[in-house]
């Protein structure tokens, strides 16, 4: 069975050891060289990585990798099956995830839960929800047999988020050619032009949400299992970002 895991950074870093996991440098085009495979050979968009993010190494990975199946984590946050004091040794394993594949095509992290919030709610109160309206725009126009499966998505209250997944290679490839075709049109009726950096980071973020609205459509059965951070995680300052943009209606500015 071959499995390749992209592993998106943009700088250096420790990387697990086993050999499912490639390291990748998104958003390679123009940088210098930091010792990883970029994702700016082959086919790829490296150049969109400042509003793509991870995106641009799936894409790369899609068109570049030959594998029975592929997947998407970041530097630092993996998946992970048993929790150990070093949180390297944590990471999922060839020996894990090929016993886990036995009985699914697709796995996926732990849906992330917001209990006060639906996912269109909480994306309007911390973002800009016109782009969520203006993908449901795209939807209808393109894909209509979606259109009720991202209503639904939006009106939840969780989902799966931090583009993070593993799947078989055809299942990976029909995803893609959805979710691209739909990212490529909302370029062309969003302008970033006046956008910080931060903002507009928009089409990575609205990807989150559409795998969820693309596994459900097409009833896709998949395994979940937890993740873990690399590095700490500052609640506080997140949880009051998340209140003051709720009821102080000032809308994100950065990531924590």
């Amino acid at each position: 069975m071959s499995i390749k895991i992209i592993v998106a950074t943009h700088k250096p870093y420790r990387m697990p050891e086993d050999d499912i996991y490639l390291p990748l440098h998104v958003g390679k085009a123009g940088k210098p060289d930091i010792g990883f495979q970029g994702d700016d050979t082959g086919d790829n968009i490296s150049e969109k990585n400042p509003n793509f993010c991870e995106l641009t190494g799936f894409y790369w990975a899609w068109k570049n990798l030959d594998a029975d199946y592929i997947g998407l984590v970041h530097y630092r946050r993996h998946f992970s099956v048993k929790p150990k004091k070093d949180k390297f040794e944590s990471i999922l394993t060839r020996q894990q995830l090929e016993k886990i594949l036995k009985a699914t095509d697709v796995v996926l992290p732990k849906r992330r839960n917001y209990y006060i919030e639906t996912i269109y709610s909480h994306y309007s109160h911390t973002l800009d929800g016109s782009h969520l309206d203006k993908t449901r725009k795209i939807i209808e126009k393109k894909c209509p047999e979606y259109l009720q499966s991202f209503d639904k998505v939006m009106n939840s209250r969780g989902a799966h988020m931090f583009n993070m997944f593993i799947m078989k290679k055809e299942l990976a490839d029909r995803y893609c050619e959805w979710l691209f075709d739909i990212l490529f049109e909302l370029e062309n009726v969003i302008d970033t032009s006046n956008m910080t950096p931060f903002e507009a980071r928009l089409f990575g973020r609205i990807s989150e949400m559409m795998l969820d609205v693309w596994l459900n459509k097409n009833g896709i059965k998949y395994k979940e299992i937890r993740y873990i951070h690399l590095e700490p995680i500052n609640w506080r300052k997140k949880i009051s970002a998340f209140l003051s943009a709720k009821f102080g209606k000032n809308k994100y500015s950065t990531s924590w």
